[in-house]
């Protein structure tokens, strides 16, 4: 029995097989704003699977896969009253993102609670889960390109650069100068909002990022533990585990 993952996210959106013991080969993307019925077909028509699992924060593609969808297979939208497998410990669970909600799935069996997952991706978002384990809520700051991104739209001299690591602190070029800005800078805006966070969060957290930007910005940060970029379909695989195989009922 396979399941396909969907992770349809601001800017990809991620296709994946899983089933009860692991994720599987077969992978595929989407640019979200080119999700339609085509693309859809044209990706997954030699694809076999028996159910669906979706976590999205688009509202306009999610209606787009759902009417794709409907009428194929089980499908599930995940949120919070989705079996994650911890308690959510939030004033407001509706409130929570999808995509956060399928890292915190994934990070229980993948590493160990108490944790903090970091999602670098259009916004950079920090999700903490206690040890009970609860849903404990976290923070959202811009993303790394979106910080970048508007020196270049709002001043007349600046120029669009490559996210890449700058060779020195000190900037010796415009280019070079905004690059220390956006890598050196973004993981000082990271290393303090880590630092507060373990203050307040009981234990020693495991200390997980993910996302297109994971590996630039964790290069410079010792207080992460790992990358891995298949927490949040590794999360959707453990709620459909529960949701739709003998396995999990």
């Amino acid at each position: 029995m396979a399941w396909l993952l969907i992770d349809n996210s601001n800017t990809r959106t991620k296709f994946a097989l899983g089933d009860a013991n692991g994720l599987l080969d077969w992978r595929g993307v989407i640019p979200t704003p080119e999700v339609s019925h085509e693309t859809l077909n044209h990706l997954l028509e030699d694809v076999t699977y028996e159910a669906t699992i979706i976590c999205s924060v688009v509202p306009g593609k999610a209606a787009v896969l759902e009417s794709w969808f409907s009428n194929r297979v089980p499908l599930h939208f995940l949120n919070h009253l989705s079996p994650l497998g911890m308690a959510i410990d939030y004033p407001n669970p509706p409130q929570i993102g999808a995509d956060r909600l399928a890292n915190a799935a994934g990070v229980m069996t993948r590493h160990r609670v108490p944790a903090i997952i970091i999602d670098f991706g259009t916004a950079v978002t920090f999700d903490v889960i206690s040890a009970e384990p609860a849903y404990c809520g976290g923070v959202i700051a811009p993303g790394l390109g979106a910080m970048s991104g508007y020196l270049t739209r709002k001043t007349a001299l600046l120029p669009e650069i490559e996210l890449v690591e700058p060779p020195s602190a000190i900037g010796k070029s415009t280019v070079h100068a905004m690059q220390v800005g956006a890598v050196i800078g973004y993981r000082g805006l990271v290393r303090e909002i880590l630092a507060q966070i373990c203050k307040e969060l009981p234990g020693k957290p495991a200390i997980i990022a993910t996302g297109g930007d994971a590996a630039l910005i964790a290069k410079g940060l010792p207080e992460i533990h790992a990358i891995d970029s298949d927490i949040t379909l590794d999360g959707l695989r453990q709620v459909a585990v529960r949701l739709f195989s003998s396995a999990g009922r």
